[in-house]
């Protein structure tokens, strides 16, 4: 990491809250974002990350996503779910990018992949502070839709109230198309949103699992409302 040659003197004293349980990350983000002005609160699992962004209220969360005893998406889920709208960085070592999707739609800021370069990860942070606390959008209640309630969070659905048997890689499927509600995805979209740049599929992988989802979440599955087929492109989420 390469240490900041100035310090952002207009945002000098906001209070951020560094949540990684890496000992080498987090030491290297106190020292470089104290070197900016900041007063860094450093918490290593994610139980203590959301007891010191309730007593302390952060003007800024650096959250890490893979954390012991409550992963970063809970403390997430948690924190919104408060009315808290300090803005959020989630940080994830994942090759996915179901990790961005599901912590965008429950309400962070913005999102950073690890390896990340550290000049990216202080400018995100000085715009995120500069734009400051943003009132709770809709998304944060959970997505509905018919009859149909997801908690990106929990990684559960419910149907009428009753709860959805449903595998990983079909809730991925799903929160996929739901984060991009009325824009058409290909196949080729979906696949390495969900699987990953270094998987290999055919086009027929994901529409079994298309399938799989019509089959039990669409009244009818053979006339679904809600996941539409879009011929010679992909699928397209309508809820």
């Amino acid at each position: 990491m390469l240490e900041p040659k100035r310090k952002t003197a207009d945002l000098s004293g906001k209070r951020v809250l560094v949540v990684e349980d890496d000992p080498s990350i987090a030491i290297g983000l106190r020292i470089n974002l104290e070197s900016e002005g900041y007063v860094v609160e450093v918490a290593d699992d994610g139980e203590k990350g959301l007891e010191l962004a309730r007593s302390i209220e952060p003007d800024l969360i650096v959250l890490d996503v893979m954390l012991p005893k409550r992963n970063g998406l809970e403390v997430l889920h948690d924190l919104r779910g408060e009315g808290r709208t300090m803005p959020i960085i989630i940080l994830s070592a994942k090759a996915g990018e179901m990790d961005k999707v599901a912590g965008l739609e429950l309400g962070a800021e913005d999102y950073v992949a690890k390896p990340f370069s550290l000049a990216e990860l202080l400018a995100r942070v000085r715009a995120a502070l500069r734009r400051g606390h943003a009132a709770p959008p809709e998304r944060r209640r959970g997505i509905v839709f018919g009859d149909v309630e997801v908690d990106v969070a929990a990684r559960n659905v419910k149907r009428g109230g009753e709860p959805v048997e449903m595998t990983a890689r079909e809730f991925d499927v799903l929160v996929c198309l739901v984060s991009e509600r009325g824009r058409v995805l290909s196949r080729d979209d979906i696949f390495r949103r969900v699987w990953g740049p270094k998987h290999h599929g055919t086009p027929r992988t994901v529409d079994n699992f298309i399938q799989q989802l019509r089959a039990k979440l669409e009244v009818d599955p053979q006339e679904p409302v809600y996941i539409q087929t879009v011929r010679g492109v992909g699928y397209r989420f309508d809820g």
